[in-house]
């Protein structure tokens, strides 16, 4: 555990001082909030608005195809249903859905009017007309940019930066650049009014402005069980946003017109081919009647076998209905067995199985949205394998569902015709040429049945085609939905920047307090070391201020020394045991504390009380008393030559002195002192300071006096005060507030732990004005200085 965390074990949070650094600069905050107060309407003044634009379509319901997934709901396989309207949100709002929009409206290519702080896109507004002779290809993944500066109704300038020189053009000239030749035009009959306007000019890649887009527009249920679709857009410039979204409905709408008449167009396609060999079938088979009959001279054959020929015609229409079916379910099985690739099926053609017909048309649906995704993509991507998953499942499932019914067909052809022949046997008494004549009746009337039936067929799908509506119906077209722009939000900039306005002083106090590891008053002292007393804290002197007090001073600092002189006398009338227990040793860290000019000004309060003091300079290595005794205001009383430059060190290197030998007697100001002089620095101070003579000192002056200041040297620095502490009744160690680390308490916390210090207190010295307590900052009406409005 490092020393400050020691220190600080038992610290209770005062959540007072946790506010006190901020509430003392709440000036800084003020004026941080008004700052980022004024940047928020900046912001808002020179941000472009930004529009709400909303559409609303609803979905319609498709009757002419059902889903393959009905037959399994309908044996209770499957719970749920598909969300249809979520598909379809994901197909309204697909990248290739918006790629034919961005290249229908030109928004990959914009003109921007620069201005001095704040930029307007020029949709459908340019002065000019830009025209790229480059193919589309090329333009849609350009991307790149350049700038134009009108001059006249003829001429321009362009260059393809900024601030780089530019080039004059007249309009109308093939002009080249990155992204091939390029010809402007005006817009406008007079551009007077736009001479010197800068525009630039911006080309991005389509994929990149439709990917924007897409990001941007919101598609949602209105609800949960509605079908209906609400389209919104943000946009800064209103006839824009309007225009895409109802471009997007529009392409939406036209995509799926043009998927239903791919589908009309095959199954027409299919069916022709079928007329066209069965049309040939029905000429050959009456070709046949009428050579049979010309041949044989036969023009009514007699009813004599009616009965047995209306039975036989009944079963014959039943084969002739399976045999139709037959037809069509073998032709349909032969197409999807020979397909390649995934190319769209014929459908409705006339199945009875309905599972087929649902099967068919998921199939056309898939191959569709495969078809268009090809458009942007390749056969890798996995939407696309998805898809190929699906379609090949489904090819399957149709060519199983294909070879049941044929093979069902089959037999039930099969069955009709031995039924048939059984009752063809009750007939053979009829004549040879009735027989025959029938058969050729039969097989005509089977080939004609089928001829008219896809002729019926095919008319049904043009008119489905013909007759084939939109996916969606348009309930609201776009429309801005406010006035009111909904970027920027005033409220929420004006709330983030004065926030940010009040973090900044925040953070830097916040980290200022966070880093600091340095003590700054008695409050703080008191928590790191709370069973130590803290004797007082005295304030900051300005250069003009006296470093002696004076008797009757009544300033912050002489009413701080005489609560310090207070707290002492406590401390001295505490102490038990032999003597007056009046031996004060003054001690910090490292030099330049404070502690000579505590042990003076100490000195002198004690002696304005008309008690007998005696300051003694034991700081042998650099002697600092001289600077406080030697000005103007200090007169020596009874000045001896003899005993003029005599001090500590002189009586313990000269075993004839006495102690009363080295003792000055000065005036300061009206105030009466005794000073014993450090000496002359020795070369072996610390030698010096063992000597046995340095007790008799002590027990002499101690005895004299009501009280003995002793300025010593810093304990961090030299052993020379640990060599004679053992002689003093108090230790007062001097911190400096701003200078003096918290880690630098450990030492003489440990010393006192060790018995090294004895009556070891602390004073903190030079604190701020900000940071001293209540009696530094009211100060009784003494000396007492107020700070104007204005400053910190």
């Amino acid at each position: 555990m490092n020393s400050e965390s020691t220190l600080i074990s038992h610290k209770k949070i005062n959540y007072r001082e946790l506010l006190k650094p901020y509430l003392r600069n709440w000036k800084w905050f003020l004026l941080f909030a008004l700052i980022g107060i004024v940047l928020a309407v900046l912001k808002i003044r020179y941000t472009t608005p930004e529009y709400a634009i909303q559409a609303k379509i609803q979905i319609l319901e498709d009757q002419s195809a059902t889903s393959e997934l009905d037959v399994f709901r309908d044996l209770n396989v499957l719970g749920g249903g598909r969300n249809r309207v979520q598909d379809e949100i994901e197909v309204l709002n697909s990248r290739s859905n918006l790629i034919q929009v961005i290249k229908q409206l030109g928004l990959n290519k914009k003109i921007v009017a620069l201005g001095n702080i704040q930029n307007s896109d020029m949709y459908h507004n340019a002065p000019f007309k830009i025209s790229f002779m480059s193919p589309d290809s090329v333009v849609h993944r350009s991307k790149e940019k350049f700038f134009i500066t009108l001059k006249s109704n003829t001429s321009f300038e362009l260059s393809e930066e900024e601030d780089e020189p530019a080039i004059v053009y007249l309009f109308g000239k093939t002009i080249s650049s990155s992204v091939g030749d390029i010809v402007i035009t005006p817009n406008v009959l007079d551009l007077h009014n736009y001479e010197g306007r800068k525009y630039m000019v911006a080309v991005d890649p389509l994929t990149e402005v439709a990917d924007a887009y897409q990001k941007n527009i919101q598609v949602t249920i209105t609800n949960e069980q509605s079908n209906i679709i609400a389209l919104a857009l943000n946009d800064q410039v209103i006839n824009r946003g309007q225009d895409v979204i109802n471009a997007l409905i529009y392409n939406y709408n036209q995509n799926a017109i043009d998927d239903k008449k791919a589908i009309a167009d095959r199954t027409s396609n299919f069916i022709d081919d079928r007329i066209a060999n069965i049309y040939g079938d029905l000429s050959t088979v009456d070709e046949s009647e009428e050579d049979f009959k010309s041949n044989r001279g036969l023009t009514d054959i007699g009813a004599q076998t009616n009965i047995n020929l209306n039975v036989g015609a009944a079963s014959q229409q039943e084969l002739q209905n399976a045999s139709v079916q037959l037809d069509i379910a073998s032709s349909m099985k032969d197409i999807v067995e020979n397909q390649d690739g995934y190319e769209l099926l014929p459908s409705n053609v006339g199945l009875a199985d309905a599972s087929i017909a649902a099967t068919t048309a998921r199939y056309n649906e898939l191959a569709l949205e495969r078809k268009r995704l090809l458009e942007s993509s390749n056969e890798r991507n996995p939407i696309i394998v998805n898809l190929d998953q699906q379609l090949a499942g489904l090819k399957r499932s149709m060519q199983s569902s294909l070879n049941s019914v044929t093979n069902n067909l089959s037999l039930q052809v099969n069955s009709l015709s031995s039924q048939l022949s059984k009752i063809n046997s009750r007939i053979y008494s009829a004549p040879k040429n009735e027989r025959a004549l029938r058969d050729i009746t039969r097989q005509q009337q089977t080939t004609e049945a089928l001829y008219l039936y896809l002729l019926q067929k095919r008319e049904e799908s043009q008119i489905t085609f013909a007759s084939s509506t939109p996916k969606s119906k348009v309930i609201d077209k776009a429309f801005l939905v406010s006035n009111i722009p909904v970027s920027p939000k005033k409220s929420i900039i004006l709330l983030a920047y004065l926030i940010l306005g009040l973090l900044l002083p925040f953070s830097v106090i916040y980290g200022k307090d966070l880093l600091d590891n340095k003590i700054h008053n008695k409050i703080g002292l008191e928590q790191l070391v709370p069973n130590v007393p803290v004797l007082a804290e005295l304030p900051k002197l300005s250069k003009k201020d006296n470093m002696l007090i004076l008797k009757d001073d009544r300033s912050v600092m002489a009413e701080s020394l005489r609560i310090l002189r207070t707290n002492l006398d406590y401390l001295i009338k505490a102490k038990t045991g032999e003597g007056n227990k009046n031996v004060v040793f003054i001690t910090s860290s490292v030099s330049g504390e404070g502690k000579t000019f505590l042990s003076s000004n100490l000195a002198m309060i004690l002696a304005n009380t008309g008690k007998k003091v005696l300051l003694i300079g034991a700081d042998i290595r650099n002697p600092k008393l001289y600077n406080f005794f030697s000005n103007k205001n200090v007169d020596e009383i009874g000045n001896r030559k003899s005993n003029q430059n005599l001090g500590l060190t002189e009586y313990l290197y000269d075993g004839s002195l006495t102690p009363k030998d080295l003792v000055h007697s000065m005036l300061v100001h009206s105030s009466t002192i005794d000073v014993v002089y450090s000496g002359k620095i020795p070369p072996n101070p610390a030698e010096l300071l063992m000597s046995s003579r340095v007790k008799g000192l002590f027990e002499e002056f101690s005895a004299a006096y009501d009280y003995v200041i002793v300025d010593t040297a810093p304990l961090f620095v030299v052993t020379d005060t640990l060599l004679i502490s053992q002689y003093a009744d108090h230790i007062i160690y001097v911190t400096r507030a701003g200078s003096t680390e918290k880690a630098v308490l450990e030492f003489p916390l440990n010393l006192m732990k060790e018995g090294k210090l004895k009556g070891l207190s602390f004073v903190v010295n030079d604190v701020k004005d900000s940071n001293l307590g209540y009696g530094g900052k009211y100060g009784y009406g003494y000396g007492k200085s107020l700070k104007k409005w204005w400053q910190f």
